[in-house]
């Protein structure tokens, strides 16, 4: 008895697969068709939207930061065309609150700020009241 039932599920188990490819198979056409375009639609919009990119990156940004390079190229030219009008250093007038000085600094002689540059900025010891 019990090997009958075995041979029966067995037999109906070996049927059952040999009929789920053809199902499968005939079941799956429409469906995958739909997939297979759907998935060609996605990759063609990606494409498009790929080159729309690649576009803007190379006629839209490239000439911009050009642009904005020569900008930039000028507008420092023109500061420091300025800066030759300016009387020397030693001649400039110095304002009771510029280089306020509370206690030394931990670098150096105590007497510059950290960003100090010899050639913009200038303080006199004696100067200053």
């Amino acid at each position: 008895m019990f090997a009958s039932r075995l041979a029966t599920r067995n037999v109906s188990r070996f049927a059952a697969q040999l009929r789920a490819p053809a199902q499968r198979r005939l079941a799956s056409t429409s469906a995958e068709n739909e997939f297979i375009k759907e998935r060609q639609h996605i990759k063609d919009h990606a494409k498009g939207t790929t080159e729309l990119w690649k576009k803007i990156s190379i006629y839209g940004v490239v000439p911009c930061l050009v642009l904005a390079g020569a900008n930039a190229w000028y507008l420092w030219t023109e500061h420091w065309d300025h800066w030759s009008h300016m009387p020397p250093l030693e001649e400039r007038t110095e304002y009771p609150y510029q280089n306020i000085r509370t206690k030394n600094y931990q670098w150096g002689d105590g007497d510059k700020t950290l960003f100090w540059n010899e050639s913009v900025n200038y303080h006199n010891k004696d100067k200053v009241a």
